[in-house]
């Protein structure tokens, strides 16, 4: 009995996590150090585009809290990083596929001619860019830093694995380019269409034809986040429109890929898992003279996972502050190893104290394991699942179209959201609460778990665009 004990609390281990499904921002020690391979947020749905019936879009968010204004380098992402999402296509916690995607930065070193007439001096301008940008990817003659990616997809071990070249259906190129971040509307007068200039069809070896795009867009996590964070400074029985989206005014940078199901699922099994890392070289040493072409940081040794996120907030709130660089560095068919910190969830006990309602009384929540370990039956789960912590879709569900989409998902009858998948415009923070709040179990067992709990900060799907990539056009830097 004692072993079958011990057994179920390991399954238990990413239940509690997943239901502080929420945006995941500078969540472990290490992490604050490295924004540009910082992950915020993981989307994975079924495509709801008219026209793109058939195909799984993945949307995994980098560097968070972008202000638009933040220049003069802006917010390039890491040549010296491997950036990874993660397909496990038959149940047992382990990568079946990967998209990997490598980054290059290019600095051009666009100089003005300086002094009198005929002693003029080449000086190196301290800007992103020496003039007006224009609207197409092809206008890059007044950019003084280009960025490119490659991406390739991965049969088996992310690192071990088979390898081929995801290319571009037009030209066979596997470089693609990166637009530059909004800077404001004198570089850049038309942004959406520049950077919709950086929609590309691509071939997907062994599996046909889908879409790609990585660039800034408007921060689509929606939450209360100041107040959430300050001891849940709101009302959370309140209006679920009362408070603030404290993240309104942030860009982030998306790497968007849309795949066809059929390339992601494997036999007759229709769900599948997913999630996105990071990783740097083991050994990081800092350049002393970092000048053109010199690096300023120079790595080595192998690749080090150092960011990890399915559903987020996990790391954030529930991973004690000792562990949590341990959790982004590991794999989820590890998770057993964390179940200490999430057998008996402090979130509700925490509710209960400060607001004085009930919170559930069952412990171990065994109520949480279908909807957030293993995938709820007849809904997400698949078969032989092993419980671990990711995103779980089923491939078959029928899309909501844009404008019909609940925001609380699957608890709301839409079958088509949270926690099947995740789409942009899913409210997981309400949905969150009031799970952990016990909205699945009897009254008996939650008291109070039939309440409207919510963060205040309101969401659905008319918040977004209704194609790819979903996420909108960023906030300009200079917006006159």
């Amino acid at each position: 009995m004692k072993s079958q004990i011990l057994h179920f609390t390991a399954a238990l281990v990413v239940t509690v996590p997943m239901v502080l499904n929420a945006s995941s921002h500078r969540e472990a020690p290490l992490i604050t150090e490295m924004p540009k391979v910082d992950a915020s947020d993981f989307y994975m749905f079924n495509s709801y585009e008219p026209g793109r019936a058939g195909f799984v879009t993945l949307l995994a968010n980098y560097l968070p809290l972008q202000d638009a204004y933040g220049g003069p380098n802006y917010f390039t992402l890491a040549n010296d990083a491997l950036y990874e999402i993660h397909i496990d296509n038959n149940g047992d916690a382990v990568e079946d596929i990967t998209f990997q995607f490598r980054f290059n930065k290019e600095v051009i070193g666009k100089t003005l001619s300086i002094g009198d007439p005929g002693s003029e001096i080449d000086i190196a301008i301290p800007l992103a860019q020496i003039g007006g940008v224009g609207n197409t990817r092809d206008a890059i003659t007044n950019l003084n830093v280009v960025e490119t990616y490659t991406v390739d997809i991965i049969r088996g071990d992310r690192r071990t694995g088979a390898r081929e070249s995801i290319t571009y259906t037009v030209d066979g190129s596997s470089s693609f380019a990166k637009p530059v971040d909004n800077i404001g509307n004198k570089t850049i007068p038309n942004y959406q269409a520049y950077a919709n200039d950086h929609f590309f069809d691509i071939a997907i070896p062994g599996c046909g034809n889908g879409k790609v795009f990585v660039g800034q867009r408007k921060e689509g996590f929606v939450v209360n986040l100041g107040e959430t964070f300050d001891l849940i400074n709101t009302n959370p029985l309140g209006a679920n429109n009362a408070e603030a989206n404290t993240l309104a005014d942030k860009n982030v940078t998306t790497l968007a890929i849309e795949v066809p199901a059929a390339c992601l699922t494997a036999g007759t099994e229709a769900v599948i898992g997913g999630w996105t890392t990071a990783s740097v070289r083991q050994a990081q040493i800092i350049n002393p003279k970092p000048k053109k072409p010199k690096k300023g940081k120079i790595g080595g040794g192998a690749y080090t996972q150092v960011s990890r996120l399915g559903s987020p907030l996990v790391n954030e709130v529930v991973i004690g502050l000792p562990d949590k660089d341990l959790f982004n560095h590991s794999e989820p068919s590890a998770d057993g190893q964390f179940a200490n910190y999430v057998t008996n969830p402090a979130l509700p006990e925490l509710i209960e104290i400060l607001f004085g309602v009930q919170a559930p009384n069952l412990f171990p929540r065994t109520d949480l394991v279908s909807a957030f370990l293993t995938g709820v039956s007849g809904v997400n789960q698949p078969a032989g699942v092993v419980g671990s912590e990711m995103l779980r879709l089923n491939t078959t569900t029928a899309v909501k179209v844009a404008g019909t989409q609940n925001p609380l998902g699957v608890i709301a009858g839409d079958t088509a959201g949270f926690p099947n998948g995740r789409r942009p415009g899913d409210d997981v923070v309400d949905i969150a609460l009031r799970v952990v709040m016990g909205v699945l179990l009897t009254p008996a067992q939650a008291p109070d778990g039939q309440l409207a709990y919510t963060d205040g900060a309101f969401v659905d799907d008319t918040f977004f665009d209704a194609s790819f990539p979903y996420l909108k056009t960023p906030l300009p830097g200079s917006p006159n």
